[in-house]
């Protein structure tokens, strides 16, 4: 079967009542028929059978063992980080999303858990950096916001040649599993925030694991019951209406993609366009290699690269708005430098190539002629206030 058709047909159909959406269980515990002898579950935190039915779908999707879904994507990256313990050393990808960077930095470096940043495009980078401490490898493919890629295969052969117990951790939320399967290039361990693509609507917020073992997603399950970080009922059914539609989805957002990335990568205004689509992306063999599509955020950047002049565009636009998270079927516009990486101190965050003046673009559903439109006239009009602002100087 074709994905689409793979991903239609995981949805189970109820079998107490042939309803043909997964019902929602809200409900905190379970009638058992003697203590310890229950229909499969017991009390909510522990499991509930909507939540079950999303886990098992994402696992399907992922060509997983096991599947977890917590109350949001920092969530499932904390479970994935409690794997560890003091001591281990995590090498991280540079251009990192800011709130994995927090949590990272200013949790778990106090409990004697090390970070290395790395820039992971280059696998040889990688190798470079392992140590004998080295327990995790965090990989985001495409990253945020400057949408590099990393070869997984190759990052987690090398991996494996140097220490086989190293995980290899991928955050897939930027392609999703309509484009990317991690699993199947050798990641023992997925993460997505489900809040974006999977979900689809800007209407939930969530995050999955997905294990490549039955072993490891056994001790994520322990994680989970015991730290209780676990999405609602509710949420569950949300994130499984949205993955319902995901293909038709992604793929449209694709198309628009490659189209607003072709317009600013010819604007006079625009500096440099990062989209894996473009052939002079520095990763676009890899991607295309790896990814069945070059997903839906375009960034880029200006030639007045600054913060103001960003700031400038990101206020002018219309119907790209201004808003954090990404993925939804609207358009949304933001500023990581003050926005989504803004607990990223600025020299790291230039190191990365996340430069004062880069924007971050989640191309939504919209008509893509009327977004180009809509990027034009902000452009323009934050052209013509910088200049007004230089002619009062």
């Amino acid at each position: 079967m074709s994905k689409a058709t793979q991903l239609i047909h995981s949805i189970p159909v109820d079998p107490l009542t042939g309803a043909i959406s997964v019902p929602i269980y809200q409900t905190s515990t379970f009638v058992q028929e003697a203590p310890g002898k229950n229909k499969g579950f017991d009390y909510a935190r522990s499991g509930n059978p909507t939540r079950s039915a999303l886990e098992n779908i994402i696992a399907e999707l992922e060509q997983g063992s096991t599947g977890l879904a917590f109350a949001s994507g920092l969530a499932a990256i904390d479970a994935v980080v409690k794997l560890l313990k003091s001591g281990d050393e995590i090498l991280a990808v540079d251009d990192i999303y800011g709130g994995a960077f927090r949590l990272f930095t200013h949790i778990y470096e106090k409990f004697g858990i090390k970070v290395n940043y790395v820039d992971t495009t280059q696998v040889v980078h990688v190798v470079d950096a392992l140590t004998p401490n080295t327990k995790l490898i965090w990989l985001e493919t495409p990253t945020n916001p400057s949408l590099k890629i990393s070869d997984i295969h190759a990052i987690a052969q090398a991996a494996k040649v140097y220490n086989k117990e190293i995980l290899v951790c991928v955050d897939n939320t930027f392609a999703s599993p309509a484009l990317q399967t991690p699993i199947l290039h050798g990641a023992d361990i997925v993460v997505h925030s489900a809040t974006k693509y999977l979900g689809g609507h800007s209407d939930l917020i969530a995050g999955l694991v997905i294990t490549k073992t039955k072993e490891l997603g056994e001790q994520i399950k322990f994680i989970q019951n015991a730290s209780g970080a676990i999405l609602s009922p509710h949420d569950s059914w949300l994130v499984i209406r949205g993955i319902e539609t995901l293909h038709l989805r992604v793929a449209e957002h694709c198309r628009n993609a490659a189209l607003v990335a072709a317009f600013l990568d010819g604007h006079p205004e625009v500096a440099q366009v990062f989209y894996p689509g473009l052939p002079q992306h520095q990763n676009h063999e890899i991607a295309r290699r790896q990814q069945s599509g070059f997903g839906g955020i375009v960034s880029f950047s200006l030639h007045n690269d600054t913060e103001e002049a960003a700031k400038n565009v990101v206020c002018s636009t219309q119907l790209f708005k201004l808003a954090e998270s990404l993925g939804g079927v609207k358009s949304l516009v933001c500023h990581p430098a003050t926005m989504t990486h803004k607990s990223i101190p600025a020299e790291k965050r230039h190191a990365a190539g996340v430069s004062d003046s880069l924007i971050r673009l989640s191309v939504g559903l919209e008509d893509a002629r009327d977004l180009i439109a809509d990027l034009e006239h902000a452009l323009q009009h934050a052209k013509t206030r910088t200049h007004k602002a230089l002619q009062a100087v």
